[in-house]
């Protein structure tokens, strides 16, 4: 099984999380809080830190943290400096950035990092981050045409200083071999650059490629170029069948359909109990809990409001109570109210969250990684803890462990860059 975490607002996966008494609101912007995640989770001999980025607001009410915080670029190099093993995986768009930029800054940071970069590259879809660069967001097509335009351009910009061309012989007053560090000249119809890049080989070569969605265009980049593919799925039927298409799109490109791992999202509160862990998790539903109630009636096809929050479905209700096809998350909102619920303490359980939520004890959690991963519905998963201030080390100490003693994690790193944490094919320049 492979193992990442998310590091991205330095509260928490709720946007209720600051509001936590244990949790200090600065943590925000404190590149400390920050660090200190990343070190826990290479205590837990994660395969690597993921840091995501939207290039515009993410905050949604004046109650609520936003989604980012710094730019991640910055906070990949300050827990690069500050951990030895762990990989750093940094989400750049290939809508708005030049490739000779993120070539030069992505492969800088596989170099001090000692080989363990990887690139989410993705597009950028949403209108107001399109604004902050003066532009209009293009169609889909469009966007996936500039992409794969850029990842082939960045990564033969990687390759294009050879491996044996850095000489450093003083005797001959030779530094390195000009012939192997040639331009590329690659123009296309959305990108061009003239290179080289004068960027040496890190330990692994250059970074791993990363994506991350669900759309069939998300599907067919990732079978070409990616290592990783990172999703949001709810169910293990859903999980199984685009980890299917994954490794089908990857054998459509010509490669081994092993080359890519997928990893599906969760979200776990863990606590001594399952009463604890489940009042901890309703505290960061309660803010939203009549927004939530309309949305759980909907997947649920009921009229239910604020007036429903405190009684269980009546027995008519569950007669006509019926689990939404078009939202996989219906199904088990119908199983959680079957079992007697209130309905608010159905939200506590967060059926509405965009990925699994594994509520209850160090158990709970590791009991769900164990079944899907056994299912064949997933190579690994990416943490996000509902509040980091403790939920990260909850997770390192409690809920590895566990996997651990499974034999279904390892107990030390066996190599010390990110393609050997994954894995991943060798790869330098354009395969």
């Amino acid at each position: 099984m492979h193992l990442a975490t998310v590091v991205s607002n330095g509260l928490g996966a709720s946007p209720y999380a600051w509001l936590e008494p244990h949790v200090d609101p600065a943590d925000y912007a404190d590149i400390r809080a920050l660090v200190r995640y990343a070190q826990a989770a290479e205590r837990g001999k994660l395969d690597f830190i993921f840091l995501g980025d939207f290039l515009g607001q993410s905050q949604r009410s004046e109650a609520q943290a936003p989604g980012q915080t710094l730019e991640p670029t910055v906070v990949a190099t300050a827990i690069a400096m500050a951990t030895n093993r762990i990989g750093v995986v940094n989400t750049v768009s290939a809508t708005f950035e030049e490739p000779y930029n993120i070539a030069r800054v992505l492969k800088s940071l596989d170099v001090i990092s000692g080989g363990r970069m990887g690139w989410n590259a993705i597009t950028t879809s949403a209108p107001h981050a399109a604004a902050n660069f003066g532009r209009d967001i293009e169609d889909r097509e469009t966007r996936y045409a500039r992409a794969a335009e850029v990842i082939q351009i960045v990564q033969s910009l990687w390759g294009s200083w050879q491996k044996d061309a850095w000489i450093a012989d003083k005797s001959m007053r030779r530094f390195s071999d000009l012939s192997k560090i040639a331009p590329i000249n690659l123009h296309g119809t959305y990108a061009s650059s003239r290179g080289p890049l004068e960027v040496p080989p890190s330990k692994q070569g250059q970074p791993v490629i990363s994506h991350s969605g669900a759309s069939p265009h998300s599907n067919a980049f990732a079978g070409r170029y990616a290592d990783i593919l990172i999703s949001e799925v709810f169910t293990i039927d859903d999980a199984r069948r685009q980890r299917d298409q994954a490794r089908r799109a990857a054998e459509a490109a010509g490669r081994n359909p092993d080359s890519i791992k997928f990893f599906a999202g969760v979200t776990p509160t863990i606590a001594a109990t399952h009463a604890e862990a489940l009042a901890r998790r309703g505290r960061m539903v309660e803010p939203n809990i009549i927004q939530q109630s309309h949305y759980l009636g909907q997947l649920l096809g009921l009229q239910l409001g604020p007036e429903s929050l405190d009684a269980p479905l009546s027995a008519a209700q569950l007669s006509q109570a019926r689990a939404n096809p078009g939202d996989p998350r219906s199904h088990t909102a119908l199983k959680v109210a079957r079992e007697g619920w209130t309905v608010r303490e159905i939200l506590h359980h967060a059926v509405i969250d965009y990925h699994p939520s594994p509520i209850g004890t160090p158990e709970t959690t590791a009991d769900h990684m164990q079944e899907w991963f056994e299912a064949g519905a997933v190579d690994g998963f990416w943490v996000l803890p509902d509040i980091y201030a403790d939920g990260m080390d909850a997770f390192v100490d409690q809920v590895v462990p566990l996997l651990q003693q499974r034999g279904l994690f390892r107990t030390e790193y066996q190599g010390t860059t990110l393609r050997d944490h994954l894995g991943a094919d060798p790869q330098y320049g354009l395969r």
